[in-house]
Protein backbone atom coordinates (compact mmCIF):
# COMPACT_ATOMS: atom_id res chain seq x y z
CA UNK A 1 0.00 0.00 0.00
CA UNK A 2 1.57 2.99 -0.98
CA UNK A 3 0.75 6.03 1.98
CA UNK A 4 0.67 9.62 1.05
CA UNK A 5 1.73 12.40 2.72
CA UNK A 6 -2.08 12.99 2.84
CA UNK A 7 -2.59 9.89 4.71
CA UNK A 8 0.06 10.53 6.97
CA UNK A 9 -2.28 13.83 8.26
CA UNK A 10 -5.26 12.18 8.41
CA UNK A 11 -4.24 9.21 10.10
CA UNK A 12 -2.22 11.47 12.37
CA UNK A 13 -5.75 13.19 13.02
CA UNK A 14 -7.71 10.09 13.70
CA UNK A 15 -5.12 9.08 16.06
CA UNK A 16 -5.20 12.36 17.96
CA UNK A 17 -8.64 12.56 18.03
CA UNK A 18 -9.18 8.57 19.73
CA UNK A 19 -6.68 10.18 22.39
CA UNK A 20 -8.21 13.50 23.10
CA UNK A 21 -11.89 10.48 23.56
CA UNK A 22 -10.09 8.64 25.67
CA UNK A 23 -8.20 11.13 28.34
CA UNK A 24 -11.70 13.20 27.98
CA UNK A 25 -13.65 12.91 31.66
CA UNK A 26 -17.08 11.26 31.90
CA UNK A 27 -19.76 13.26 31.14
CA UNK A 28 -20.68 15.16 34.42
CA UNK A 29 -22.91 13.30 36.84
CA UNK A 30 -26.45 15.57 37.93
CA UNK A 31 -26.47 17.68 40.66
CA UNK A 32 -29.44 17.85 42.41
CA UNK A 33 -29.62 20.30 45.63
CA UNK A 34 -30.87 19.45 49.03
CA UNK A 35 -32.27 22.22 50.76
CA UNK A 36 -31.29 22.34 54.75
CA UNK A 37 -31.87 25.29 56.94
CA UNK A 38 -29.84 27.29 59.33
CA UNK A 39 -26.77 26.73 61.63
CA UNK A 40 -27.47 24.95 65.01
CA UNK A 41 -30.72 23.38 63.21
CA UNK A 42 -31.76 20.16 62.57
CA UNK A 43 -32.82 20.79 59.27
CA UNK A 44 -29.24 21.26 57.28
CA UNK A 45 -28.13 18.45 59.68
CA UNK A 46 -30.58 16.49 57.46
CA UNK A 47 -29.11 17.62 54.37
CA UNK A 48 -25.58 17.19 55.41
CA UNK A 49 -25.92 13.58 56.67
CA UNK A 50 -27.68 12.35 53.10
CA UNK A 51 -24.93 14.03 51.10
CA UNK A 52 -21.80 12.80 53.43
CA UNK A 53 -23.52 9.15 53.33
CA UNK A 54 -20.99 6.82 51.60
CA UNK A 55 -23.30 5.26 49.61
CA UNK A 56 -24.76 8.45 48.80
CA UNK A 57 -21.58 9.48 47.62
CA UNK A 58 -20.46 6.68 45.46
CA UNK A 59 -23.74 7.04 43.01
CA UNK A 60 -22.54 7.36 39.69
CA UNK A 61 -25.35 8.66 38.11
CA UNK A 62 -26.40 11.83 40.14
CA UNK A 63 -24.87 14.02 43.10
CA UNK A 64 -26.61 15.39 46.23
CA UNK A 65 -25.20 18.93 47.26
CA UNK A 66 -26.62 19.88 50.52
CA UNK A 67 -27.22 23.67 50.46
CA UNK A 68 -27.83 26.14 53.70
CA UNK A 69 -31.45 28.16 53.84
CA UNK A 70 -33.40 30.28 55.83
CA UNK A 71 -35.37 26.93 56.59
CA UNK A 72 -38.93 25.27 56.06
CA UNK A 73 -40.70 28.10 54.01
CA UNK A 74 -37.52 29.06 51.83
CA UNK A 75 -36.87 25.41 51.04
CA UNK A 76 -40.52 25.15 49.96
CA UNK A 77 -40.37 27.83 47.65
CA UNK A 78 -37.52 26.39 46.34
CA UNK A 79 -38.02 23.54 45.93
CA UNK A 80 -41.39 23.99 44.47
CA UNK A 81 -39.47 27.10 41.74
CA UNK A 82 -37.51 23.79 40.98
CA UNK A 83 -34.28 26.01 42.67
CA UNK A 84 -33.55 23.37 45.01
CA UNK A 85 -34.66 18.85 44.08
CA UNK A 86 -34.86 18.25 47.42
CA UNK A 87 -35.45 19.84 51.02
CA UNK A 88 -37.00 19.49 54.40
CA UNK A 89 -40.47 21.78 54.95
CA UNK A 90 -42.73 21.50 57.92
CA UNK A 91 -45.75 19.30 56.67
CA UNK A 92 -48.20 21.97 57.97
CA UNK A 93 -46.21 24.60 55.32
CA UNK A 94 -46.28 22.46 52.92
CA UNK A 95 -49.81 21.68 52.93
CA UNK A 96 -50.96 25.59 53.81
CA UNK A 97 -48.59 25.99 50.35
CA UNK A 98 -50.18 23.69 48.52
CA UNK A 99 -54.10 25.04 49.38
CA UNK A 100 -52.44 28.86 49.20
CA UNK A 101 -53.05 29.43 52.60
CA UNK A 102 -49.97 30.40 53.77
CA UNK A 103 -50.46 33.86 55.85
CA UNK A 104 -49.74 36.74 53.57
CA UNK A 105 -48.77 34.58 50.50
CA UNK A 106 -51.77 33.33 47.88
CA UNK A 107 -49.56 31.32 45.92
CA UNK A 108 -50.00 27.61 45.43
CA UNK A 109 -47.01 25.49 45.74
CA UNK A 110 -48.15 22.13 43.69
CA UNK A 111 -44.77 21.32 42.65
CA UNK A 112 -43.64 20.34 46.30
CA UNK A 113 -44.26 16.56 46.74
CA UNK A 114 -43.33 14.34 49.62
CA UNK A 115 -41.20 11.48 50.46
CA UNK A 116 -41.43 10.92 54.08
CA UNK A 117 -41.94 12.52 57.55
CA UNK A 118 -38.33 12.39 59.34
CA UNK A 119 -38.82 13.49 62.74
CA UNK A 120 -41.18 15.89 64.88
CA UNK A 121 -40.29 19.38 65.32
CA UNK A 122 -41.25 21.15 68.71
CA UNK A 123 -41.78 24.29 69.73
CA UNK A 124 -39.30 25.02 72.68
CA UNK A 125 -39.60 28.76 74.20
CA UNK A 126 -36.35 29.05 76.04
CA UNK A 127 -36.29 31.70 78.83
CA UNK A 128 -34.44 32.27 82.22
CA UNK A 129 -34.82 30.70 85.07
CA UNK A 130 -36.77 33.19 87.86
CA UNK A 131 -37.68 35.14 84.65
CA UNK A 132 -41.50 35.36 86.15
CA UNK A 133 -41.95 34.58 82.28
CA UNK A 134 -44.13 31.86 82.84
CA UNK A 135 -46.76 31.72 80.11
CA UNK A 136 -46.22 32.83 76.21
CA UNK A 137 -48.42 35.92 76.95
CA UNK A 138 -45.85 37.00 79.18
CA UNK A 139 -43.87 37.91 76.54
CA UNK A 140 -45.60 40.93 75.78
CA UNK A 141 -42.87 43.90 75.86
CA UNK A 142 -40.00 41.28 76.19
CA UNK A 143 -37.06 40.97 73.82
CA UNK A 144 -37.50 38.03 71.94
CA UNK A 145 -35.74 35.84 69.02
CA UNK A 146 -38.29 34.59 66.94
CA UNK A 147 -36.43 32.81 64.12
CA UNK A 148 -34.73 33.86 61.22
CA UNK A 149 -37.15 35.13 57.98
CA UNK A 150 -38.32 32.73 55.54
CA UNK A 151 -37.68 30.15 58.59
CA UNK A 152 -40.64 27.59 59.53
CA UNK A 153 -39.33 29.04 63.00
CA UNK A 154 -40.22 32.48 62.27
CA UNK A 155 -43.62 31.68 60.62
CA UNK A 156 -45.06 29.27 63.37
CA UNK A 157 -44.07 32.04 66.21
CA UNK A 158 -46.11 34.42 64.19
CA UNK A 159 -49.09 32.35 63.71
CA UNK A 160 -48.64 30.94 67.32
CA UNK A 161 -48.20 34.73 68.84
CA UNK A 162 -50.57 36.28 66.44
CA UNK A 163 -53.60 33.56 67.92
CA UNK A 164 -52.43 34.74 71.69
CA UNK A 165 -52.65 37.99 70.34
CA UNK A 166 -49.31 39.38 71.66
CA UNK A 167 -47.60 38.96 67.83
CA UNK A 168 -47.13 43.15 67.77
CA UNK A 169 -46.76 43.49 71.43
CA UNK A 170 -43.51 41.74 71.66
CA UNK A 171 -40.06 43.31 70.92
CA UNK A 172 -39.13 40.88 68.33
CA UNK A 173 -35.94 39.81 66.84
CA UNK A 174 -35.54 37.79 63.79
CA UNK A 175 -32.53 35.43 64.98
CA UNK A 176 -31.21 32.22 63.63
CA UNK A 177 -31.11 29.93 66.69
CA UNK A 178 -27.53 30.37 67.11
CA UNK A 179 -27.39 34.17 67.02
CA UNK A 180 -30.44 34.02 69.13
CA UNK A 181 -28.82 31.87 71.69
CA UNK A 182 -25.84 34.05 71.37
CA UNK A 183 -27.66 37.33 72.24
CA UNK A 184 -29.81 35.64 74.67
CA UNK A 185 -26.43 34.81 76.47
CA UNK A 186 -25.04 37.98 76.35
CA UNK A 187 -28.77 39.54 77.75
CA UNK A 188 -29.88 41.03 74.47
CA UNK A 189 -33.13 38.81 74.38
CA UNK A 190 -35.67 37.78 77.46
CA UNK A 191 -36.53 35.17 75.40
CA UNK A 192 -36.20 33.06 72.36
CA UNK A 193 -38.20 30.65 70.35
CA UNK A 194 -36.66 27.29 68.24
CA UNK A 195 -38.85 24.98 66.54
CA UNK A 196 -36.91 22.09 65.67
CA UNK A 197 -36.15 18.73 66.86
CA UNK A 198 -34.86 18.38 70.21
CA UNK A 199 -32.17 18.22 72.15
CA UNK A 200 -31.50 21.20 69.92
CA UNK A 201 -27.80 22.52 69.94
CA UNK A 202 -28.94 26.34 70.21
CA UNK A 203 -30.80 25.54 73.44
CA UNK A 204 -27.84 23.74 74.92
CA UNK A 205 -25.93 26.51 74.08
CA UNK A 206 -27.73 28.72 75.87
CA UNK A 207 -28.05 26.54 78.86
CA UNK A 208 -24.24 26.53 78.70
CA UNK A 209 -23.95 30.28 79.48
CA UNK A 210 -27.23 30.28 81.84
CA UNK A 211 -29.90 29.22 84.26
CA UNK A 212 -32.70 28.31 81.67
CA UNK A 213 -35.67 27.24 81.85
CA UNK A 214 -38.55 26.40 79.29
CA UNK A 215 -42.42 27.73 79.05
CA UNK A 216 -45.00 24.99 79.20
CA UNK A 217 -46.59 26.15 75.66
CA UNK A 218 -48.99 23.14 74.78
CA UNK A 219 -51.17 24.74 77.95
CA UNK A 220 -51.22 28.24 75.92
CA UNK A 221 -52.07 26.28 72.44
CA UNK A 222 -54.67 23.83 74.58
CA UNK A 223 -56.39 26.40 76.00
CA UNK A 224 -56.63 29.49 73.39
CA UNK A 225 -57.64 26.83 70.99
CA UNK A 226 -54.70 27.20 68.57
CA UNK A 227 -54.42 23.15 68.01
CA UNK A 228 -57.59 22.53 67.28
CA UNK A 229 -57.70 25.30 65.17
CA UNK A 230 -54.67 23.81 63.53
CA UNK A 231 -54.76 19.84 63.48
CA UNK A 232 -51.50 19.48 61.92
CA UNK A 233 -49.64 20.14 65.61
CA UNK A 234 -49.52 17.81 67.88
CA UNK A 235 -48.86 17.72 71.84
CA UNK A 236 -45.40 16.51 72.93
CA UNK A 237 -43.68 16.27 76.41
CA UNK A 238 -39.73 17.04 76.25
CA UNK A 239 -38.80 14.73 78.98
CA UNK A 240 -36.31 16.07 82.30
CA UNK A 241 -32.77 16.53 81.97
CA UNK A 242 -32.65 17.10 77.90
CA UNK A 243 -31.60 20.39 78.68
CA UNK A 244 -28.99 21.36 81.77
CA UNK A 245 -31.31 22.79 84.31
CA UNK A 246 -34.01 21.76 82.84
CA UNK A 247 -35.45 18.85 85.25
CA UNK A 248 -38.98 18.23 84.01
CA UNK A 249 -41.07 17.24 82.02
CA UNK A 250 -42.16 20.38 79.52
CA UNK A 251 -45.22 20.15 77.46
CA UNK A 252 -45.33 21.69 74.08
CA UNK A 253 -46.64 21.04 70.85
CA UNK A 254 -45.02 19.71 67.38
CA UNK A 255 -45.29 19.24 63.96
CA UNK A 256 -43.34 16.99 61.54
CA UNK A 257 -40.41 17.70 59.49
CA UNK A 258 -41.17 16.52 55.83
CA UNK A 259 -38.34 15.30 53.21
CA UNK A 260 -40.20 16.28 50.02
CA UNK A 261 -38.97 16.80 46.38
CA UNK A 262 -39.80 18.75 43.25
CA UNK A 263 -42.16 16.84 40.87
CA UNK A 264 -39.75 16.69 38.55
CA UNK A 265 -36.99 14.99 39.61
CA UNK A 266 -37.05 11.51 38.28
CA UNK A 267 -38.78 8.93 40.26
CA UNK A 268 -35.69 6.38 40.20
CA UNK A 269 -33.52 9.21 41.74
CA UNK A 270 -36.10 9.25 45.05
CA UNK A 271 -36.54 5.98 44.55
CA UNK A 272 -32.45 5.49 45.00
CA UNK A 273 -31.76 7.75 47.66
CA UNK A 274 -34.65 5.83 49.99
CA UNK A 275 -33.44 2.43 48.95
CA UNK A 276 -30.39 3.79 50.42
CA UNK A 277 -31.01 5.63 53.58
CA UNK A 278 -33.55 3.32 54.56
CA UNK A 279 -31.90 0.44 55.43
CA UNK A 280 -30.60 -0.91 58.82
CA UNK A 281 -27.02 0.94 57.94
CA UNK A 282 -28.24 4.04 56.32
CA UNK A 283 -30.38 5.02 59.37
CA UNK A 284 -27.47 3.97 61.52
CA UNK A 285 -25.43 6.46 60.15
CA UNK A 286 -27.73 9.19 60.15
CA UNK A 287 -28.47 8.36 64.55
CA UNK A 288 -24.53 8.65 64.50
CA UNK A 289 -25.44 12.61 63.02
CA UNK A 290 -28.28 13.46 65.87
CA UNK A 291 -30.10 11.40 68.04
CA UNK A 292 -33.14 12.79 66.73
CA UNK A 293 -32.62 10.75 64.11
CA UNK A 294 -33.79 7.73 66.13
CA UNK A 295 -37.44 8.92 64.89
CA UNK A 296 -36.78 8.07 61.37
CA UNK A 297 -38.35 4.48 60.77
CA UNK A 298 -40.08 2.77 58.10
CA UNK A 299 -43.32 2.34 59.91
CA UNK A 300 -43.46 6.17 60.75
CA UNK A 301 -42.16 7.62 57.47
CA UNK A 302 -45.98 8.33 55.85
CA UNK A 303 -47.45 9.76 59.65
CA UNK A 304 -48.53 12.79 59.30
CA UNK A 305 -48.26 12.79 55.41
CA UNK A 306 -51.69 14.54 54.16
CA UNK A 307 -50.66 15.65 50.38
CA UNK A 308 -49.25 13.53 47.73
CA UNK A 309 -46.47 11.60 47.69
CA UNK A 310 -43.35 11.75 44.91
CA UNK A 311 -44.22 8.39 42.29
CA UNK A 312 -40.08 7.25 43.39
CA UNK A 313 -41.32 7.50 47.21
CA UNK A 314 -44.61 5.84 46.66
CA UNK A 315 -42.93 2.60 44.24
CA UNK A 316 -40.57 2.61 47.54
CA UNK A 317 -42.71 2.63 50.64
CA UNK A 318 -45.46 0.34 48.47
CA UNK A 319 -42.58 -2.05 48.14
CA UNK A 320 -41.98 -1.82 51.84
CA UNK A 321 -45.43 -2.50 52.37
CA UNK A 322 -45.86 0.82 54.16
CA UNK A 323 -48.05 2.21 51.46
CA UNK A 324 -51.17 -0.53 51.55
Amino acid sequence: MKLTRKSFILGGLAAAAMATAASAPAQASKLYIFGGGPAGGTFQIVANSIQTYGPVKEIKEFRIKAQSSAGSLENLRKVNAGKSHFGVVHAGHVLQGRLGKLKGDPNKYENVMAVAILYGSAAQLVVRKGSGIKSAKDLAGKRVGVGNAGSGAFANAEMFFTHLGIWDKMKRNALGYNDAAQAFGNNQLDAFWVFTAYPSGAVIMAAQTNDIDLVDVAKDAEESGFLKQNPNFTKVSIPAGTYKGVDRDVKTFQDGALWVANKDVPAEVVYKLLSLIYTDEGLAYMRQQKSTFKAMKPETALKGVVTPLHPGAEKFWREKGILK
